[in-house]
C-alpha cells in the first residue's frame, strides 16, 4: 500500500500554495498514485469509475455499483467510499456536489481548477520504491523467460502473445508490447507485431503497469546476429548510460552553472552530445530518448526545450536507439545511487562507460547486453 501520511503531506502544501480546500483525481494513475488501489473497469477509457480526493482526509466517490468492491478489494481501510445511484449522477456532478471548494481536479469538474498530476507525484517515497523494484524484477523475469525460448520462425505477435500472458500471469498490465524481427526492427523504432518470423535477431520491448507503477525495458536476441549488432547496442547503451549519470547530476543541480533548477532539457543536451560522441550524430531525431517514470510510462519525455524539474529519488527509463539497435532498462535514480530495477541477474550484462560530456562525471554501470542464441 502506499504511504498515505506521505501524500497528506505534499497535498497539505499543494493545497496551502494554491489556496484550495480540496483536489480530485480520477485519471487511473492519479487514483493509483493517490491510494494505491485502481479505479480501472474499461481499459479504453481515459477516467476511472470512482475519484479519489483529498481535503484533510482521503475520500472516494463513485456509483452505487463499485462502491463496496472498491472498499473491499482496492482501497485502505483510511480512505472513505461515499457512493451515489449509478442513474442519478456523472462522476464530475458527483464530485462537485461532495467537495468542498475552491478545488483542482485532474479531469473535467464545473468551477474546479486543474491539477498538474505529474509534479505531484514527484518524487518517489520510499514505499514507492520499493514496490517498484518488486515490479522491476517480476516485469524483467517474465520477459526473459519468453525472450530464452524464442526461435527465428516465432512470428512477431505469438512472441507478444507470449508476453501478454507472462506479465498476466503475474498480475501485470502491458499497455505497451513491442517486437521487432531483424527485418521490421531494422525499419522502424515502434516495431508493433505482426506476423512476419523473426528472423536473425529480435527486439522486445515492454511498458508494464501494476499498482499505478509504470516498468520499461528492451531485451535483445540474435540467433545469427548482424554484423553490426554489437557495435550498435554498445553504442546505444553508452548514450543510456551517459543519460542516467547527468539525470543524477542534475537532480543533484550540479549539471549545469545555471541559477535555476537543471531540466530535462539540460539533460536531453548531454544526451545529444553522447550520439555525436559515439559516431551517431543526429540520430536522436529518429526517436524519443526516454525520461522520467513512475506512475506513468513516462511522467515527461526529455526534448531539447523540456524545462520540466529533473528530482531524487525518482524513477527514470532512456532507451536510446541506433539503427536497429536498442538500449532500455527502467532506474531509480537518488543522491548515492542509479538503481536498475528492471533486473533478474539472469540476463547477460555488460560494463557500459558513460561518455565524457559536459558536465556529466565518469560512471561505469552494469546494463542488459544481448543474448545470442
Amino acid at each position: 500500500m502506499v504511504d498515505l501520511d506521505a501524500r497528506a503531506e505534499r497535498l497539505d502544501d499543494y493545497l496551502a500554495a494554491r489556496g484550495l480546500e480540496a483536489v480530485w483525481f480520477a485519471r487511473p494513475n492519479g487514483f493509483a498514485w493517490l491510494t494505491g488501489g485502481s479505479n480501472v473497469v474499461d481499459a479504453d477509457a481515459d477516467l476511472g469509475v470512482a475519484a479519489a480526493g483529498y481535503d484533510g482526509e482521503f475520500r472516494v466517490v463513485t456509483d452505487n455499483i463499485e462502491a463496496a468492491r472498491l472498499a473491499d478489494e482496492e482501497l485502505p481501510a483510511r480512505v472513505a467510499v461515499e457512493e451515489f445511484p449509478w442513474y442519478a449522477s456523472s462522476l464530475s456532478a458527483a464530485v462537485a456536489d461532495a467537495s468542498p471548494a475552491p478545488a483542482a481536479a485532474d479531469f473535467p469538474v464545473d468551477g474546479f481548477e486543474s491539477v498538474d498530476a505529474t509534479r505531484l507525484r514527484q518524487p518517489l517515497t520510499p514505499e514507492d520504491v520499493e514496490r517498484y523494484r518488486e515490479l522491476g524484477n517480476e516485469v524483467a523475469a517474465a520477459l526473459e523467460t519468453v525472450g530464452r525460448n524464442l526461435d527465428p520462425d516465432d512470428p512477431e505477435y505469438e512472441v507478444a502473445a507470449g508476453v501478454d500472458i507472462s506479465l498476466a500471469s503475474r498480475d501485470v498490465r502491458t499497455p505497451v508490447v513491442l517486437v521487432g524481427g531483424a527485418e521490421r526492427a531494422t525499419s522502424y523504432r515502434h516495431y508493433t507485431p505482426t506476423d512476419d518470423r523473426l528472423g536473425d535477431y529480435a527486439l522486445v520491448s515492454v511498458t508494464a503497469e501494476r499498482g499505478g507503477l509504470y516498468a520499461s525495458l528492451t531485451r535483445t536476441v540474435a540467433f545469427d546476429a548482424p554484423d553490426w549488432l554489437e557495435e550498435r547496442h554498445r553504442a546505444a547503451a553508452r548514450i543510456e548510460a551517459t543519460a542516467l549519470a547527468a539525470t543524477q547530476a542534475a537532480a543533484a543541480g550540479d549539471l549545469t552553472d545555471g541559477d535555476g533548477p537543471d531540466t530535462a532539457g539540460d539533460v536531453f543536451d548531454r544526451v545529444r552530445s553522447a550520439y555525436d560522441a559515439v559516431g551517431w550524430e543526429g540520430e536522436w531525431k529518429n526517436h524519443h530518448q526516454g525520461g522520467a517514470a513512475g506512475y506513468a510510462g513516462r511522467e515527461w519525455i526529455a526534448t531539447p526545450d523540456a524545462d520540466d524539474e529533473v528530482f531524487a529519488p525518482m524513477g527514470y527509463a532512456w532507451n536510446p536507439t541506433v539503427q536497429g539497435a536498442k538500449s532500455e532498462d527502467t532506474h531509480v535514480i537518488a543522491d548515492d545511487r542509479i538503481e536498475l530495477l528492471t533486473k533478474t541477474g539472469r540476463w547477460p550484462t555488460h560494463t557500459v562507460e558513460s561518455v565524457a560530456v559536459d558536465g556529466v562525471p565518469a560512471c561505469e554501470l552494469e546494463l542488459h547486453a544481448p543474448v545470442v542464441k
